[in-house]
């Protein structure tokens, strides 16, 4: 279930994918003299992008599992939740971000590196540019990270951002393969459905944590305990 919701967060967020970070798969220094070759720089820079994300799902569901063993799954649920529900509605408050210095800086850094693999076609660039194109900020990706946090173990907090990645798939290789046939204005005001799937995947971590014993939705947590005999 867990890994069909991730997969289905990337399918139906994909045109906020696109919307973002379309005008990088446009960009591409793709070899595009036949299809194959089109096809197959595409495929590596979506498999960089796809790797970025599984590793990024691996750390968090590491630290997930971390926060579990210490009694707080339910209270580290919650917490996602809230700040990804506050993430939608604070704008509609107009209340301004905070400014974040050094991670503007990061940012910047991040950006310039990426930057500098635009000019060359080789297999090597496309791979990289996947690789940093899955560390940008993203307010989907981070719809997804949450998810993964909250699996509370790295092997499915990995499988669950690689099915979410996968779900993306299919329109971004699209966008890289068949560049010149898409309009960057058909993909803006898709933008705007994004804030409801990540108001609705907080609304869901909350109430996951809530511990309500509803089946797949809100279980209930049972506290184990270990009975240790001494010989």
């Amino acid at each position: 279930m867990e890994y069909w919701t991730a997969f289905t967060i990337g399918l139906l967020g994909s045109m906020h994918c696109a919307g973002m970070c379309g005008p990088i798969a446009f960009a591409l220094p793709l070899n595009r003299s036949n299809a194959f070759t089109r096809f197959t720089g595409s495929v590596l820079y979506n498999f960089g992008r796809l790797l970025t994300y599984a590793l990024l799902g691996i750390i968090l569901g590491s630290i997930g599992k971390s926060i579990a063993i210490a009694g707080f799954q339910q209270s580290l649920s919650i917490v996602i939740g809230t700040i990804l529900v506050l993430s939608v509605l604070l704008p509609l408050l107009r209340i301004k971000k905070i400014p974040l210095p050094k991670f503007s800086l990061w940012l910047g850094s991040l950006k310039g590196e990426m930057g500098k693999r635009f000019g060359r076609q080789s297999n090597a660039n496309l791979f990289t540019i996947g690789l940093l194109n899955g560390l940008l900020p993203c307010g989907l990706v981070y719809v997804a990270i949450a998810g993964a946090s909250v699996t509370a173990q790295a092997l499915s907090g990995g499988l669950f951002m690689l099915c979410f990645g996968l779900g993306t798939l299919p329109l971004m290789l699209s966008i890289s393969v068949y560049s010149s046939s898409i309009q960057k204005a058909l993909l803006a005001p898709i933008r705007r459905f994004v804030p409801v799937f990540v108001l609705l995947m907080g609304t869901l971590l909350i109430i996951r944590g809530m511990d309500l014993g509803i089946p797949y939705l809100s279980p209930e947590i049972e506290a184990s305990t270990e009975i240790v005999k001494c010989h």
